[in-house]
């Protein structure tokens, strides 16, 4: 089962899940509000919204290294940033799995947070161990324990090559562009990858920036010895749950700590953040350093729309049902070899859910989306004013708009099956082979992808049956969720029965239900054509499998267009404005502030006193117990030291684990988290009135590991790193 819950990770991360449930039949407010599945509203009606005034900072402050913006910081911050200092800030920092870290010791420390290593937590514990719950710390080098399969990244070097790309790009056929960038593409990492390989630790990496405007190479240092030090426990960690996620004030000691090893010794990096002794102040500049990992915020406001009209709240109805589902299989074999591993799962589809519940929320609000509306037009007007651009992106623009109300109208189809995919966690065994093999009838004169398709089914693994039937329930209760309990498809799927009873005959009766079962089904195609999984999904008729693949084409169309705009809006703006997040290395600008919030003033910093009075005031609920050492401090506790702090940085998914440092680039905090005012703008807009990022501060991680966790070992080497 493990693999199952490794591979849900990268499922996450794309936001392409179906949930799970083992409630009773209820559909979710979120989608029914929406009527994103609904009979009631005509499907292609888009919301509209009136302009409001717009910034440019609107698009954000994700900055590139190659693009440095060294004017705006040196007039903004007072200081004077130059190579020298930018390289140090790019050198030491690093992107590990799904998040950000940063070398903090000339020894080759890695500070990370705590929900972005939960996984490696997991994983080195020996028998016997809850290192998830208890923590851990190596009180010597020897100790210290190797991570499998994991990896830290140091960006080492930039290229441009836009006209590599773009050479090839322009030399086809509009149709035909498409397949050559990706061809391009390749075919440049290839060069660049055979170019560096006498170094045998590189991987090149070609981004796309400004949605097609720029390709940069970038060429990581991959470092593949990285040992766990030293990790809190999970309730300190993860301190006020999924409650107080995404929210401010916070009391998190969020933070973990690897080492990198090269020869089996201890890396010495020529660059690192050294901790700052006196943390940052109210109102200080500050810098973070991370991989922020998507945005939208040059999609147009057609897109926009559409996104918060339809697709967020599906995916919000699928993590939800998930969410309910790995639980109640959670609950069921709690002790199973795998159970720590879901539970780390399920805080991060809970952490997702939270955050697209705000997108939802955000996408449909009058004043952001105004304000991107405002955008938009100035950018078409500074479009106007060039008859070439004009020709060029102007009808562009129309044509993604045009796209949008074509895909509203294929709804409910293209999100009938959404993360039904061969192997995936995210939906039942049973029903992938029986999709699949639907699918797989509705091809004509293409024997190689029916046999490709035939191989995936019969590649798809079996899951625990409790899981299984949970998965099932889950797929009957999403489709509840939009369609609604009453609909003709549901009624006919489920012909009057409780979806318990549904999935119990269907693993019962059909051919598909193990792996086994299907090889020998596969044998028949009469039996396999009218087996119940198959039949299951024939119900929505053939205008299922025809709305989905014209789903696909405009999905590929919009995709193009929008990377020609690309292109457009570096014609207008160049690197005045920073482009979307692409999981790759960026530098973050803001200010320690605090911020009015429910008729008051949230502080920029939290204390310690602060997260006792949080416990007590929270007695007897697990979300703020505390654990055994933290109960009962020692007196050398300083109280009234800052735990948490807030800053303006732009911060998106990606993001966590970031260093957040000063003009001296020193660490004064460690990001993890944006409050409840940022998590459903942040994606396409940055709105900085109330929005912040919210890191946990130098002085409480000193603190701690001095008072608390007695770590003495990694203290003197953070001050030695600093002297």
């Amino acid at each position: 089962m493990k693999r199952y819950f490794n591979k849900l990770a990268s499922i996450i991360t794309v936001l392409f899940l179906v949930s799970a449930c083992a409630a009773p039949q209820h559909t979710t407010e979120t989608v029914r509000q929406q009527q994103t599945l609904s009979q009631e509203a005509p499907a292609s009606t888009l919301p509209e919204f009136e302009p409001v005034e717009s910034s440019i900072l609107d698009n954000g402050r994700m900055w590139t290294f190659e693009y440095a913006p060294v004017d705006y910081f040196a007039e903004t911050y007072n200081f004077d940033p130059d190579s020298a200092w930018f390289e140090h800030a790019r050198m030491s920092a690093v992107r590990i799995p799904g998040c950000s870290g940063s070398f903090v010791s000339n020894m080759g420390l890695v500070m990370t947070n705590h929900h972005c290593a939960r996984s490696s937590i997991t994983q080195i514990g020996m028998e016997g161990e809850n290192t998830l719950d208890n923590g851990f710390y190596a009180s010597t080098l020897s100790d210290e324990r190797k991570i499998e399969d994991y990896y830290v990244d140091q960006l080492v070097e930039i290229r441009d090559v836009t006209d590599r790309i773009l050479s090839d790009v322009d030399a086809v056929p509009v149709e035909n562009r498409a397949e050559a960038r990706q061809q391009a593409i390749s075919r440049v990492q290839s060069e660049i990858s055979e170019e560096v390989a006498e170094y045998g630790d590189r991987q090149v990496q070609v981004v796309s920036l400004f949605n097609g405007g720029r390709y940069s190479a970038y060429i990581f240092r991959r470092f593949t010895d990285v040992r766990m030090v030293m990790a809190p426990e999970l309730q300190i960690g993860y301190f006020g749950g999924d409650s107080d996620n995404f929210t401010y004030p916070r009391y998190n000691l969020d933070m973990t700590f690897y080492r990198v090893y090269v020869d089996d010794e201890p890396y010495q990096p020529e660059f690192y953040f050294p901790f700052s002794e006196t943390g940052a102040e109210e109102g200080d500049g500050v810098f973070m350093i991370g991989n922020p990992g998507r945005t939208t915020r040059l999609n147009t406001v057609s897109q926009l729309a559409y996104s918060g009209t339809y697709d967020l709240p599906f995916r919000h109805s699928l993590f939800t049902r998930l969410i309910e589902g790995l639980e109640a299989y959670f609950d069921y074999a709690p002790e199973s070899p795998e159970a720590q591993q879901l539970r780390n799962t399920i805080f991060g589809l809970k952490n997702s859910q939270k955050l697209l519940s705000g997108q939802i929320e955000a996408h449909n609000n009058e004043y952001l989306m105004g304000r991107k509306v405002d955008n938009q037009q100035k950018f078409r007007d500074a479009l106007n004013e060039s008859p070439e651009l004009r020709d060029t992106y102007i009808p562009i623009i129309d044509r993604i708009a045009e796209i949008q109300e074509e895909k509203a109208a294929l709804a409910p189809y293209p999100y009938i099956t959404l993360g039904i995919a061969p192997n995936s966690i995210a939906s039942a065994a049973i029903l992938q082979r029986g999709y699949f093999y639907a699918m797989m009838e509705q091809i004509e004169d293409n024997e190689q992808r029916k046999s490709s398709i035939l191989n995936q089914i019969q590649n798809i693994q079996d899951k625990p049956p409790f899981l299984e039937k949970q998965l099932i329930i889950s797929h009957l209760n999403y489709l509840a969720d939009g369609l609604g309990t009453d609909h003709p498809y549901l009624m006919k799927i489920t012909n009057g029965q409780d979806y318990e009873t549904v999935a119990d005959n269907l693993i019962e009766n059909s051919g598909f239900a193990t792996a086994e079962k299907t090889d020998e089904l596969l044998e028949s195609s009469e039996s396999a054509s009218s087996d119940p999984a198959v039949a299951y999904f024939k119900t929505f008729g053939e205008t299922l499998f025809e709305n989905i693949e014209r789903f696909r084409e405009l999905s590929q169309e919009e995709s193009e267009l929008q990377t020609r705009l690309g292109r457009g809006w570096f014609a207008v703006y160049g690197t005045s404005i920073p482009p979307d997040a692409t999981f790759s290395p960026r530098i973050q600008d803001g200010v320690v502030n605090g911020y009015e919030y429910n008729g008051t003033v949230a502080p920029a910093y939290t204390t310690f006193y602060g997260m006792y009075d949080r416990h007590y005031s929270h007695t007897g609920e697990p979300e703020w117990d505390l654990p055994e050492r933290w109960a009962t401090p020692s007196s050398s506790l300083d109280l009234s030291t800052p735990v948490n702090f807030v800053s303006t940085n732009d911060i998106i998914g990606g993001n966590s684990g970031s260093p957040v440092v000063n003009i001296d680039l020193e660490v004064v905090g460690l990001a993890f988290d944006g409050n409840v005012e940022s998590m459903g703008s942040s994606t396409f807009i940055l709105d900085d009135r109330s929005a912040r990022a919210v890191s946990v501060d130098v002085r409480g991680m000193l603190e701690s590991l001095r008072n608390v966790y007695n770590a003495t070992r990694i203290v003197e080497e953070l001050e030695n790193a600093r002297n």
